[in-house]
């Protein structure tokens, strides 16, 4: 198969997914996925098909494999994705340790992220890490809000999100 080729039924598959053919694009990528086991795009693409559908834990290999090949391997808004997406697959299938290191490591590429840090204090949650979990999210309200009444508040959020349990 030509470059050309792989190009279009990709694209095919995801203008499926993205007019409500989600069955048929999951189909598609399923079938271009075999054809191309190394490709990270057609992996992520595969992974988010399986995501759109439910099918979480069928959604994983695919979402590890486009992470697999590395920063070369996606480009910088499919990798974020990709690291939101695995994240939130493994929190919402109970693996909760594996979320956190996922949305950790998004963070640490994608710092200006918030969706990926509102993940990632949700993952630190589950793990009873309330703590960070809240601190985490203290800090993305301070520095992310448009609210008037948070904005002239924001240092002291940042001030006591990072001691939560300090008494003056």
């Amino acid at each position: 198969m030509s470059t050309q080729e792989r190009d279009t039924l990709l694209a095919e598959a995801i203008g499926l997914r993205e007019r409500g053919g989600r069955e048929e694009a999951r189909d598609r990528l399923l079938a271009l996925s075999a054809r191309h086991p190394a490709d990270p795009e057609i992996a992520y693409q595969t992974a988010w098909a399986h995501d759109v559908l439910g099918l979480e834990a069928e959604a994983v290999p695919y979402y590890e494999k486009a992470l697999a090949a590395g920063a070369e391997g996606l480009g910088p808004e499919e990798r974020r994705g990709a690291f939101l997406g695995l994240g939130s697959t493994y929190r919402v299938l109970g693996r909760y340790e594996e979320a956190v290191d996922t949305l950790s490591r998004g963070t640490e590429e994608y710092p200006e992220d918030g969706s990926l840090r509102a993940f990632l204090a949700m993952a630190l949650y589950n793990t009873g890490r309330h703590h960070d979990s809240t601190r985490l999210l203290l800090h993305l309200l301070a520095r992310t809000s448009d609210d008037p009444f948070v904005r002239a508040y924001r240092e002291a959020i940042e001030h006591y999100a990072e001691d939560l349990d300090r008494v003056e």
